[in-house]
């Protein structure tokens, strides 16, 4: 049985992701960016589940992230996931380069890493499960953005595990 000192070295390196991997506990934060608003997702602090939080009406500059700072403020995440909206082939188009000059603005004001994940399909998937929910079009038109984060989010922690 290795001695106590040794076990705790092993946790700390886990825990705290110095073993080359991302730490057991950490909130992560996922955003859909899109033109008009910004779904909004966290997980939970093991990194397990994804819950939408939000949604962010795009007004533009400072305004956005200040919102997303209120927003995010109390899940205090330690990452950020970018949804990048690649083409079906697989290159990246105008509305990737925009959503990476808003996900470079997003990690200098908050001063956390930002890593893409391949939203392809995830507006799609989102409005199939709010359709299934037998939910108004208006009430689809609203959540379909936090929804699309929250699968963004699980995308990303289903690669991790």
């Amino acid at each position: 049985m290795p001695n106590e000192s040794v076990l705790v070295n092993l946790w700390n390196k886990f825990a705290h992701g110095s073993a080359g991997c991302y730490p057991l506990f950490m909130r992560i934060a996922a955003l859909d960016v899109g033109d008009a608003r910004i779904g909004v997702a966290v997980s939970d602090e093991l990194g397990i589940t994804a819950q939408g939080v939000g949604v962010v009406q795009r007004v533009g500059g400072k305004r956005d992230l200040e919102a997303l700072s209120q927003m995010l403020g109390p899940y205090a995440p330690e990452r950020v996931v970018v949804g990048l909206p690649l083409n079906m082939n697989g290159t990246e188009g105008p509305q990737a380069a925009r959503v990476r000059a808003f996900a470079d603005k997003v990690g200098a004001h908050f001063g956390l890493p930002i890593e893409f994940w391949d939203e392809r399909l995830t507006t799609v998937a989102a409005e199939r499960i709010l359709l299934e929910g037998d939910l108004s079009r208006r009430r689809r038109r609203d959540l379909v953005d936090k929804v699309a984060a929250a699968l963004i989010l699980e995308g990303f922690l289903a690669r991790r595990q």
